[in-house]
């Protein structure tokens, strides 16, 4: 984000940890306001916030379930009370309920979908609403309001055993693209990021033991694990003037794990 965006309002969902505490920082390095969405690790929003304040930034933490719309519109209420518009909205919670198909519940089904897509759809119609009271916007005039979605790169490749969670992250291709689509002429843009491998708690017991690190770099051509910041550089960007003409796209922060590693060598 250029300095010419400092002082956005940003809202990150699922910003207590991992890659959406990294974004959060990020965007309280730029002196932007922070509303730093959790849903049960208060103490790791609070450092997220604390980090936004040594950063230059300004924000409040608020618990809020993303999948519920009551908790939704609090949220974005809140925002506008504290800072009176959102600019940017990072949809990042997201949650796994791994299971074998044949013995997925219904409930396991539901539960990441409600999440992972259902949370997308209420956090992302609820900034709509609030960009769309910003007024007219000109042919020449920058972004009104940025929408980004936080994806995985299980939105093309398949995962056996995770067969909810890549379906929520396929569906989030599609809600991406259909919502850039409609509102672009209205010039608010709309993208999406996908991470690969990236270095978080969540997954700590893969990239910190030597055995399922080496068999995990196999993945990933580039031959490193990716870092919240990294995904965070991306999302800032994606929030300023400097990406103005871009929208509808997906971008992959995956050290090449969606090229198909297995053919480096010819296959």
């Amino acid at each position: 984000m250029s300095t010419q965006t400092a002082n956005q309002t940003v809202l990150v969902t699922g910003a207590s940890s991992g890659i959406g505490q990294g974004i959060a920082i990020a965007f309280g390095q730029k002196e932007a306001n922070v509303i730093v969405n959790y849903h049960s690790d208060e103490d790791g929003a609070r450092q997220t916030l604390d980090e936004i304040e040594k950063g230059g930034g300004k924000g409040f933490i608020c618990k809020a379930d993303v999948s519920k719309e009551e908790d939704v519109a609090r949220m974005f209420q809140a925002a506008l009370e504290a800072y009176g518009t959102v600019d940017v909205l990072v949809s990042n919670a997201g949650i796994q309920q791994d299971s074998a198909f044949a013995e997925m519940t219904l409930d396991q089904w539901n539960k990441v979908m409600n999440t992972n897509l259902t949370g997308y759809f209420l956090c992302a119609r609820e900034a709509i609403k609030i960009f769309n009271q910003k007024g007219e916007a000109g042919p020449d005039d920058k972004a009104k309001g940025n929408i980004i979605f936080m994806s995985s790169v299980h939105d093309i490749i398949p995962w056996a055993g995770h067969v909810n969670y890549a379906s929520s992250k396929g569906g989030i291709l599609m809600l991406m693209k259909s919502l850039a689509l409609e509102v672009a002429p209205k010039k608010i843009r709309i993208n999406a990021i996908s991470p690969g491998a990236i270095a978080t708690d969540i997954n700590e017991d893969v990239w910190n033991d030597e055995e399922k690190r080496k068999e995990l770099l196999k993945l990933i051509p580039y031959k490193r694990i990716g870092k919240p910041e990294d995904v965070a550089k991306v999302a800032v960007w994606l929030a300023s003037p400097d990406s103005d003409y871009v929208t509808g796209t997906t971008i992959y922060v995956d050290g090449g794990m969606t090229l198909y590693p297995g053919f480096v060598n010819n296959g």
